[in-house]
């Protein structure tokens, strides 16, 4: 019996780029938008604040690539070169901008908090989650770009190696780095609790963290 595989398999962007350069291919520009979007799109919060702005940006880049399409032949790494590309668009906007700051790294969802918290909750919460960014914010320049990376943007270590030109391990020691710090920042925030109490604190922190189970329940 065949298995069958129900988590959609990565698109070669290689293949899709050289067809919309070579052949001015719609559909495979479309998938390569579908693939990426979401991706760029908090990679791009992340350095201006502003959801709309940064669709806005996205979308520049995206009609710049398609326009100039027949020059982009000399791409190898079409995801790198997109992320770049935003990245370069975002900083021209901050500049433009100054007055932009950074926004929390994860979204409150005040909808589905409001039915299906209680208030305390929400409030714990939000309060985790003003805490944890402080912490991420306490971090080194090159710590906190590549602990956001990989965290907001789901980047690899190979990714952001490329697109902040240091090598793999550097990404690896910085993300632990990272870590280290945001273990001892946070620590205190749950160690002052007992019983239920810490232990709903620790899994709004493991919530806000996403995956980052090795902080190793604090």
């Amino acid at each position: 019996m065949k298995l069958i595989n129900l988590k959609a398999a990565k698109p070669d962007l290689v293949v899709l780029w050289n067809k919309i350069c070579l052949e001015s291919d719609i559909s495979a520009f479309e998938q390569l938008y579908r693939f990426l979007y979401t991706r760029l799109i908090k990679f791009s919060v992340y350095y201006v604040s502003d959801k709309q702005a940064a669709e806005d940006l996205v979308a520049e880049v995206f009609i710049k690539c398609w326009e100039n399409r027949l020059t982009g032949t000399h791409i190898l790494n079409p995801e790198s070169y997109f992320f770049i590309a935003v990245k370069n668009q975002s900083l021209k906007y901050l500049k433009k901008n100054s007055s932009v700051t950074f926004i929390d790294l994860v979204d409150v969802d005040e909808d589905v908090s409001a039915t299906a918290h209680t208030p305390q909750y929400i409030l714990e919460t939000k309060e985790l989650h003003k805490q944890l960014n402080l912490a991420i914010e306490s971090l080194a320049p090159q710590a906190r770009e590549v602990f956001r990376l990989i965290k907001e943007s789901g980047m690899k270590y190979k990714e952001v190696a490329e697109l902040l030109n240091i090598s793999p391990r550097t990404v690896q020691t910085q993300l632990f780095r990272a870590i280290a710090k945001l273990r001892l920042v946070l620590r205190p925030l749950v160690e002052m609790e007992s019983g239920e109490n810490r232990s709903g604190k620790i899994i709004s922190l493991l919530m806000l963290l996403g995956t980052l189970t090795f902080l190793y329940y604090l």
